[in-house]
């Protein structure tokens, strides 16, 4: 087993092995996906969250115990890389790995703090009468913006997959999770706007996005609307096709 714990939790190693022991049998369920599991529980007296990988199948064992890093240390090296550029995600704790006799990988732990968030972009995209949608979506636009002059292409930056937390007064936190798929990469403008395909974001919402991000990288507004709108019209027909398909082959 492999356990790399972050300073300022290293007295608390024992216990994060501990929590690895007792996962199938402690700890409130969060998520329960067909390869991973999310659980909640108590580090000491600081409420934190488990994800489960599970032990992958032999080709990808291969890959991920010899040529790549494994999906639980991606996540704690990536939430410390956004940390370290102000970028906010729940504060990466530790990860673990179990191998077996052969340094094969096996299952996988990642933990991290808990964040107590208000809602996701999810139900924002879904109600058009949400709540200072229009502040909360140019704030969220700053974040992204903040993340790409951070050189960072978050490849699931889906609406699940930022927690937001409302602070009064019309201000708003955002948190990204579900990190193991990223690159760090200079982003031309073209790769700004097909990061935000995968939001699923209406007429609307493109047009203030584009605004906002047009003040934020003194670029044209036209362009920057153009460029969203073809690639989220793309995305979009994308999946609409994969439904489509899948509904024809399962009759």
């Amino acid at each position: 087993m492999r356990i790399i714990v972050h300073l300022k939790y290293k007295n608390q190693e024992g216990t994060i092995l501990q929590l690895v022991k007792t996962f199938f049998e402690e700890g409130d369920l969060i998520v329960k996906g067909s390869r991973n599991i999310i659980k909640s529980n108590f580090l000491g007296t600081i409420k934190v969250n488990i994800k489960f990988f599970q032990k992958p199948g032999l080709i990808k064992a291969i890959i991920y115990s010899f040529f790549r890093d494994t999906k639980a240390k991606r996540s704690f090296d990536y939430a410390n890389y956004l940390l370290k550029h102000n970028i906010n995600t729940p504060f990466p704790i530790a990860f673990v790995e179990e191998r077996s006799i052969f340094g094969f990988l096996a299952n996988s732990f990642y933990f991290c703090d808990q964040i107590d968030y208000d809602f996701t972009m999810r139900e924002l995209i879904h109600n058009p009468l949400f709540p200072e949608r229009n502040i909360i979506i140019e704030q969220f636009t700053e974040f992204t913006f903040k993340m790409h002059e951070a050189r960072i292409n978050f490849l699931d930056h889906s609406p699940g997959n930022t927690l937001i937390l409302n602070k009064g007064n019309g201000k708003y936190d955002f948190f990204l999770i579900d990190l193991n798929r990223m690159k760090f990469e200079d982003l031309s403008l073209e790769k700004r706007m097909d990061n935000f395909k995968k939001m699923w974001l209406s007429k609307q919402m493109i047009k203030v996005v584009a605004q906002k991000y047009a003040i934020l990288s003194n670029q044209s507004e036209e362009k920057i609307h153009a460029i969203l709108l073809l690639k989220s019209r793309q995305f979009k027909r994308k999946i609409t096709i994969k439904k489509y398909l899948k509904k024809r082959i399962g009759k």
